[in-house]
């Protein structure tokens, strides 16, 4: 059960904004609204609340600009609202640092399980033995301090990267479907939500592959899922160190 928390919207619309607070305080979370894009930044740095959710203006633009601006300025779990239900809407949304997107319109019961997973996600951390795994002479992960380094350069990687990177890791060598991850990264929420995967694994493939187009990693295993490869001892370093 997640507890009560902070949660603002930003609507440039009052009656969408009067409807999404009534449906949020339903499980006692404190909801206020916005409607202006600079004040929405203005009270997520003074305010800093648990969760922002956007309500896509009809000019997807100026939604985007407003994730942007978000993102400069705080990690703050955003999720998108929006009348697009094309992929490449969801893709630029996702890229642009939201969390979650959801089409418009949806039930008050889906929008509820979806505050809920992000909050669960944003609230659980993410396991992290003592350990500290030299994959080759390339990439090392360290879960002990979160850190990954890609060519001698530290990579920042954004929570739900991280989860994802931790359970392929954690399983090297086998197989992950997409359901599996779905569950294990995001919540049973999103067990039909197999884009999320595709684009989260692409966006890690940016990060830490020498080559993205040809993943040495992160592996894919047609209509199954994907694999971490092997993790085999580097010559003259302990590939797995406590």
């Amino acid at each position: 059960m997640i507890a009560s928390r902070t949660i603002l919207v930003v609507a440039e619309d009052p009656r969408q904004a009067r409807d999404l607070h009534r449906d949020l305080v339903v499980d006692g979370h404190d909801v206020s609204t916005v409607v202006d894009r600079f004040e929405a930044v203005r009270r997520i740095t003074e305010s800093l609340p648990d969760l922002v959710i956007v309500d896509e203006p009809p000019a997807a633009d100026s939604g985007f600009d407003l994730l942007a601006a978000i993102r400069r300025c705080s990690s703050v779990p955003v999720i998108v609202l929006s009348d697009h239900d094309d992929s490449p809407s969801k893709v630029a949304a996702l890229d642009r640092g939201a969390d979650d997107y959801l089409t418009k319109p949806c039930s008050e019961q889906e929008l509820r399980s979806r505050v809920r997973a992000v909050l669960r996600r944003s609230e659980m951390p993410a396991p992290t033995p003592k350990t500290r795994i030299v994959v080759d002479e390339y990439l090392t992960i360290d879960f002990d301090r979160r850190e990954v380094i890609a060519d001698g350069k530290h990579v920042p990687l954004r929570p739900t990267e991280y989860r994802l990177l931790y359970h392929l890791v954690n399983n090297a060598g086998r197989v992950l479907t997409h359901e599996t991850l779905l569950a294990k990264v995001w919540g049973y929420e999103y067990r039909t939500e197999e884009h999320y995967v595709r684009l989260y694994v692409t966006y890690l493939r940016q990060k830490i592959e020498p080559d993205p187009r040809h993943p040495r990693y992160i592996l894919n295993e047609r209509g199954l899922g994907y694999r971490f490869a092997d993790l085999a001892p580097v010559e003259g370093v302990a590939a797995l160190l406590a």
